[in-house]
């Protein structure tokens, strides 16, 4: 669940006049009380009539929301000039990520700006001419490249895409010497409650991938019950057998991880988001477990013939383990003083990517897992993208940004510990006078909240700062030091950006997550409203120049955090958020997919925890909340669009203050995952034009 929703702010600003948005006023919503009971509880929701997108009076109601968030919007003075700024500071040099190495070619994907969607490239590695493979540009950005799975010579490639927002997948194959596309198209292959996966054949003839069953004709998926079925080229999809999963979980999840030249296959399985998983491995054709959920497995990856897998069972930071074919399990790496985030073959060896909070570090070690050296990348400042690397070779790619450093690509020789960039993206304006400080917040049960404050040389903390704060808190997603890239027009203008490491997150490890799941995940809530009050305190800013930002479970904080301290904050926007927990789980298609990191409403405690907090429950007729902006996609599958209708009318309904509380709904968006270049642009300039009006930026 991430955090961006896709809009084109442009069309908003084109819409209407500031005569006609400074009179206008927020339609209104009738009540129509629905009462339940949860967990012995009454439960109150009078705006159940809005879950019906396809009520004519539904649609009606969207369509005027727009219309008075477009012609809000367009009566804000900073908006032509932002919008103009934003997009030319977000058209940067050719950018590239995603690199995966196979048979010795590289593949990454591949973005010019404005170009609407990435390109699928390959390349000899280290020095052969890159070839555009995949390019689905023609039809303007709709639809976009999911993920991608090369075979373990690089002779094919397997890649998905999905139409309009809507992640749900179809995969192609394409022969990469000659470029042209085989015959087969594979429906139905995960995306959005499930995530994608796709491991080849040892022969090249086939592989296993993640699908839903078909639907019925003139029925809808239903994104459940996801199995590992079996293709081979030029067999018709109907002919795929499912090989694992079936009964296995409604809510299962899969990542399949190739061994080099597809020897090995192993499968992490998951019920739902953000939980642990069991490990199989492929013999004779059939998984079986090795591994079992106690483990609290993450993340793996095969080095020199084994699986290594990061584990936390007894271990907060975590710990590698290796498992042979056999199944028997060794330790390699003890637990140690900072986060393992993931584990890449190199040499006879590996490297490990850690954390500790917003710093991030990579070390080498060899065989037996004694420390080489780390790596020397900057100590602070930066966040690790990814690595691509296979056993047995002594270079890696190392992929790595920071909060003023687009991203980077070195190549790392792990015989001479030599770090050279061989790609980096030119951006498109001088970062150089960019300054960031730390401060701590110290949360209701004592806990340290890193906060990472970003602003202009010369910009000191006067007390009255437009400054806006984001943080997450979720499935173990950390906040990291990310380009700010078209931030700096916020930066430009004497604005402040501050990113708080909430629990929630794994930044510190798997311990600071769980500390922020279930019952306890109020303490995400106490975490944020103690990085916001810290920044007040040290004379950054002050609660009527606070603004807030997050999106999908970041959207929930948004909501949680809005509902629990309006009078902290002058300004609110939240993005595809879930602002119902309890519906989210009962009434949506994710939601049970969700219930490893929010508990389930079933268990009366739980229930009794989640109404505490779940910002719709909470939100209290005359109160004067904070300037709020929704937005949401009509076509997420991640979090249901009725959850920022419901929310956004409770809201409009309930504050006194005279803030606006908008909604924005686009009808060609999902979840924000595979947005063209122009939504991009867009989402960036609409939640900064409204920041830019209600902070006095």
């Amino acid at each position: 669940m991430r955090s961006t929703v896709p809009y084109i702010f442009a069309a908003a600003l084109a819409l209407a006049g500031a005569a006609h948005a400074a009179t206008s006023q927020a339609p209104a919503t009738p009540k129509r009380m629905v009462s339940e009971t949860l967990a012995g509880m009454p439960v109150n929701d009078p705006y159940r009539w809005l879950e019906d997108a396809n009520s004519p009076e539904v649609k009606t109601w969207i369509e005027a929301q727009n219309a008075h968030t477009e012609a809000t919007i367009a009566a804000m003075p900073h908006g032509k000039e932002l919008s103009a700024r934003i997009r030319e500071l977000a058209i940067t040099s050719t950018t590239r990520s995603s690199p995966t190495l196979a048979g010795g070619t590289l593949f990454y994907m591949q973005n010019t700006p404005p170009q609407p969607q990435p390109v699928l490239v390959a390349q000899k590695w280290p020095d052969g001419q890159p070839r555009t493979l995949v390019d689905l540009n023609a039809n303007g950005g709709g639809t976009a490249i999911t993920e991608y799975w090369p075979s373990p010579s690089g002779r094919y490639l397997a890649y998905g895409t999905a139409e309009g927002g809507s992640e749900l997948t179809t995969i192609h194959v394409l022969d990469t010497e000659t470029g042209k596309a085989l015959n087969d198209s594979l429906p139905y292959a995960g995306g959005g409650t499930t995530p994608q996966g796709l491991a080849w054949d040892a022969d090249e003839k086939g592989f296993t991938y993640v699908r839903f069953d078909a639907p019925k004709a003139g029925a809808e998926v239903k994104e459940f019950d996801a199995t590992l079925a079996h293709h081979r080229l030029g067999d018709a999809v109907a002919l795929d057998k499912a090989v694992f999963g079936k009964g296995y979980s409604k809510v299962a999840e899969y990542i399949l991880l190739e061994a080099p030249g597809g020897k090995d296959v192993a499968v992490l399985a998951n019920e739902g988001d953000g939980g642990p998983a069991e490990v199989y491995f492929r013999r004779d054709g059939k998984l079986e477990r090795v591994l079992g959920r106690d483990a609290d497995v993450r993340s793996a990856s095969w080095v020199n013939g084994r699986l290594f897998v990061v584990a936390f069972e007894g271990a907060p930071r975590g710990k590698i383990v290796a498992i042979d074919a056999s199944g028997k399990h060794t330790d390699v790496l003890p637990q140690g003083d900072t986060a393992i985030q993931h584990v890449a073959p190199l040499g006879d060896g590996f490297i490990v990517t850690r954390s500790a909070g917003p710093d991030w570090s990579a070390e080498q070690y060899d065989a037996s897992g004694k420390l080489v050296r780390r790596v020397p990348l900057p100590a602070s400042g930066v966040s690790i993208n990814g690595i691509a690397s296979e056993s047995g070779q002594d270079k890696a790619l190392i992929t790595y940004a920071g909060w003023t450093s687009p991203t980077r690509w070195a190549e790392y020789d792990g015989k001479t510990g030599a770090l050279k960039t061989v790609f980096e993206v030119k951006a498109a304006a001088d970062y150089s006078k960019v300054r960031v400080t730390r401060i701590d917040g110290v949360s209701k049960d004592g806990s340290k909240v890193p906060v990472t404050i970003i602003a202009m040389d010369g910009v000191q903390a006067n007390g009255k700062r437009p400054t806006i704060l984001y943080s997450y808190g979720g499935f173990g997603i950390p906040v990291t030091p990310g380009f700010i890239g078209a931030n700096l027009a916020w930066l430009e203008r004497g604005g402040v950006l501050a990113y708080a490491n909430i629990r929630g997150g794994n930044e510190f490890g798997e311990g600071w997550h769980e500390q922020g799941q279930k019952l306890l995940k109020q303490n995400v809530f106490d975490d944020f409203y103690a990085a916001a009050q810290a920044l007040v305190k040290t004379g950054w800013t002050d609660t009527k120049h606070l603004g807030i930002l997050g999106g999908s479970n970041g959207g929930l904080l948004m909501g949680a955090s809005l509902v629990q301290h309006p009078e902290q904050y002058r300004a609110v926007v939240g993005s595809v958020g879930i602002y119902d927990v309890p519906r989210h789980e009962t009434a949506f298609a994710n939601g049970p997919y969700n219930v490893s990191e929010y508990g389930t409403v079933s268990d009366p405690a739980q229930a009794k925890a989640t109404l505490a907090y779940s910002p719709l429950h909470n939100v209290k007729a005359g109160t004067a909340y904070p300037a709020v902006l929704l937005t949401t996609g009509a076509n997420d599958p991640r979090v249901a669009p009725w959850q920022s209708r419901k929310f956004a009318a409770a809201l409009q309904g309930a504050t006194t203050s005279g803030q606006p509380v908008l909604l924005l709904t686009r009808m060609n968006a999902g979840h924000g995952i595979g947005a063209p270049f122009s939504q991009r642009v867009g989402n960036a300039a609409l939640a900064m034009t409204f920041f830019a009006t209600e902070l006095g930026l």
